[in-house]
Formats: structure tokens, sequence, C-alpha cells
């Protein structure tokens, strides 16, 4: 067969493999694959609500990521999971900032006992301190959105609290802000994360603890406690992160950034909802058991404010030395508070 001939059919053959390969769709990329660790147990609503999160990120971005959820402490432990997505153990990580006292001096001003009256409310203000500072001490991670609890109030295990007085000599789980605020009330402060609470009421350990209502059902606390005294004059909230790998999220695909972006925006809401419906939960949880909840006098919750309000200047001078414009930080997060009744 002559050579030129044999040279054409070759150029058609491959003109036609050409053809054929451009006709086929080209195969999908392999999706990106991500971690997120949260502290919450898998039955937590809060724990729902971030693995719901991770679906829609996985049905809205047309399978271009996937998320492999880790809740319950599964992948890094409560204290862990802020460096541990720094570090890439996790992608993803849910957390709360006051495990790492003293690291966010400024987002510290939204957990002051300034009075919170709902979970929504706090949220609202935790992502509008945030929009409006956005504090160098998160540079180092891609926040998607914040959210709080609802009303940080006293829960104890034998002995009611009502008044002052009476939290003289009782050891009392707080964190951060909260502990400054146990030992200006009289009692004493006792650090632990949420997860080692229960057993520690159960044994002792501690006569009772700082925290919202929904714990009593979220996390069982009404188990184990007695009385709920209703601290509202300066009832604190804590402040709860969702976080990214900043190189993962800078490695994302622009389209895929802004899906994520809107659907964190979507999901600020649901939380603050979820905070204040389950604060309901823990609410009827405890009166089905028999436990008290103690109403303060309007004179007591007076003293019990007075009390407490030395913390939020002695904040304001700590953060000040730190760089941080805390009293703008502090007027702004008051003025929000008012404005989200």
């Amino acid at each position: 067969m002559p050579k030129k001939f044999l040279g054409v059919m070759l150029a058609i053959t491959l003109v036609a493999a050409f053809s054929l390969a451009a006709a086929i769709p080209a195969a999908a990329a392999d999706p990106v694959k991500l971690t997120y660790s949260n502290f919450f147990p898998p039955t937590h609503i809060q724990s729902k609500l971030a693995a719901a999160w991770a679906k829609e990120v996985e049905k809205r971005t047309g399978g271009k990521v996937v998320i492999e959820y880790f809740p319950g402490q599964t992948l890094t432990k409560a204290k862990q999971v802020y460096d541990g997505t720094v570090q890439g153990l996790s992608d993803i990580g849910f957390c709360l900032f006051a495990y790492n006292r003293g690291r966010f001096p400024l987002m510290e001003v939204v957990d002051l006992p300034l009075g919170y009256t709902s979970g929504m409310q706090a949220t609202k203000v935790a992502n509008a301190v945030y929009e409006k500072f956005k504090p160098k001490e998160l540079d180092d991670v891609q926040v998607m959105y914040l959210s709080a609890h609802g009303p940080g109030i006293l829960h104890t295990k034998k002995k009611p609290v009502k008044k002052m007085e009476d939290l003289k000599g009782l050891k009392i789980r707080s964190h951060g802000t909260t502990a400054k605020v146990v030992k200006a009330l009289g009692g004493t402060p006792v650090a632990m994360p949420m997860p080692e609470l229960y057993q520690a009421l159960q044994r002792g350990v501690v006569d009772g603890a700082l925290y919202p209502v929904e714990v009593n059902k979220g996390w069982k606390m009404g188990e184990v406690v007695k009385y709920a005294t209703e601290n509202t004059s300066n009832a604190y909230t804590t402040t709860f992160y969702v976080i990214m790998n900043k190189d993962k999220w800078n490695k994302l695909p622009k389209d895929v950034q802004e899906t994520i972006i809107q659907i964190n925006k979507e999901w600020i809401p649901k939380h603050g909802a979820a905070w204040d419906s389950s604060d309901k939960a823990g609410r009827e949880a405890m009166l089905k058991k028999g436990r008290q909840f103690i109403k303060l006098s309007d004179a007591e919750l007076a003293r019990w404010k007075k009390t407490t309000d030395p913390v939020l200047q002695e904040y304001v001078n700590k953060a000040s030395g730190k760089g941080v414009p805390a009293q703008e930080a502090l007027e702004f997060t008051k003025k929000k508070l008012d404005e989200y009744k």
C-alpha cells in the first residue's frame, strides 16, 4: 500500500478519534472532600443544623464539595477545634471562642453579662460585631458564620439560690467571662468544657453551672440539676463559630465560595431560631421533672447587675491593652442588643 495513502488514512483516523472524544462529555472532576468537626453531640439541634449545612453545601454546589461530618468530639476535642481547623486536622470546625480564653479579645465583648433576652438576639449581635470590626484575631481562618445562645442563667444541683449570698461557697462551672461573673457574685468558678459537666455535677465536683436553659435537654443537664435561678438582668451569652481552614477555602472555585457564602447567610437565623426553640424545650424538660425556676425580685436583679457591671469595665481595660477598640466594641454591642430586642 502506498505510503501516501497510509498517511491519508492515518490522518482520517486521528481526526475521527478526536471528533469522537469531543462528542463524549468530559468526566466530572473529583469532588473536593472536606472534614467537619463539631463538639456538639449528634442529637443536639445545633449539631443537626451543622449536618444540614454540610448537606446543603453538597447539594447546591452540585456535588463539587462533599463534607464528612464528625459530631461529638470524634475528630477533635472541644478545646482543639479551633487550632485543629487552623492546622488542618479538620477542614471546618464548630465550637466556641470561650474555650480559648484570652485569644479572641474583641469577640469576648459579645459574651459579657449584658442581659440577653433570646438566642436570635444574641446571634444577630454576634454576627453584627464580627462584620463591623472584622477582628484580626480571626485572620488565620475563614469565618463561615457565628451564632450565640439565649440567656445564660444559674443552675444548681442541691441548693436553691434566691439571693446573691446563697452563692457563697458554691463551685460553679463557668468559662471565659462567665468565670468572672461567678467570682463577682461570690461563687467559686470551675473551668470545664460542657461535655464534662454532666458527670461533674453527678459526682459533686461542681455544685452548679451557668448555661442557657436549652442545656437541660440538649445536654440532659436537667437530670442532675434541681434549680434554675433566672438572673436575667446580667444574663450572658456564648458566641459559637463555624470556621474553615483558610488554605482549603482559598483553593475552592469562586462560584463554590459564593454559594457557601449565601448558605452561611441563610443559616444564621436558623441557628438563632434553634437556640430559642431549644430553650423552650429545655424549660419544659425541667418542669416535667418537677424542677424549680426561681424568679428574683426586681431589687435582687438590680443587685446582681450592679455587682457584675465592673466585669464590663475590666474587659475594656484588658482588651484595650491588647490594641482592641474595646470601648467602641462594647458600645456597639449594647446598641445592637437594644436594636434586636
